[in-house]
Formats: structure tokens, C-alpha cells, sequence
């Protein structure tokens, strides 16, 4: 899979169903790009369209349950990993990193704010 298909689903996750439009600025692809993405992985089962209960007029893509899986899956692994090489660091590496986590989550917070852009 692709980064910006797994970052498509991660971003389906966090905020859930979005438009395609929204989905290529978030993701930074154009909107035929992002077209032709949202179909390969609605034919791959990951995420289905809907209409949009409030404008009959628009479709949103929204993330299947095997969509969503495949996101926690994903997410286990990194965390597993992270864990597998913090184990390996000193304490002195492990304080230093618990340290700079309030900086870390800002910076996270920062960046899921650029991603989403201005909100509506």
C-alpha cells in the first residue's frame, strides 16, 4: 500500500468521512489523483462511498471495518516497534526521550492542525 493510501485511512480514521475534494487537499494529491485512489481502495474494500445525509448532492468516502482494521493493525505494529527499540536504549536515553514528550505531542498537534486545514 501506498503512503498516501495509508495515510488516506489513517485521515478517514481521525476524522471520518470526508469528501474527495477534502481528502486531496488534507493529503496534498490532486482531486482526479485522489479520485482514482478512493476507487482502487473502495474496489480493495477498504472504504465505501455514502451520500452525505445533509446534501443529497455530495458523496463522502468513508472507511469500510476493514478499513478501519487495517488502520489499527498498522498502528499496533508501529507501537510494537517502538517498543521493541525503546527497550533497547539506556535509561539515560529513555529519560531524555519521556522528556521531550510534551514538545513531541505538540508538534503532533501541530501538524494534524496543518493536515485539516482551516476548519469550516
Amino acid at each position: 500500500m501506498s503512503l498516501t493510501s495509508a495515510a488516506t485511512l489513517a485521515t478517514l480514521d481521525r476524522t471520518g468521512p470526508r469528501r474527495i475534494t477534502d481528502l486531496a487537499a488534507v493529503e496534498g494529491v490532486t482531486q482526479p489523483a485522489m479520485t482514482a485512489l478512493v476507487r482502487v481502495m473502495e474496489e480493495s474494500g477498504l472504504v465505501e462511498r455514502r451520500g452525505d445525509p445533509s446534501d443529497k448532492r455530495v458523496t463522502l468516502v468513508c472507511l469500510t471495518e476493514a478499513g478501519a482494521s487495517y488502520v489499527r493493525t498498522r498502528r499496533e505494529a508501529g507501537v510494537h516497534a517502538f517498543e521493541r527499540l525503546i527497550g533497547k536504549l539506556t535509561s539515560d536515553e529513555v529519560e531524555a526521550l519521556v522528556a521531550a514528550l510534551p514538545a513531541l505531542k505538540h508538534l503532533a498537534e501541530l501538524e494534524s492542525q496543518d493536515r485539516e486545514g482551516p476548519k469550516q
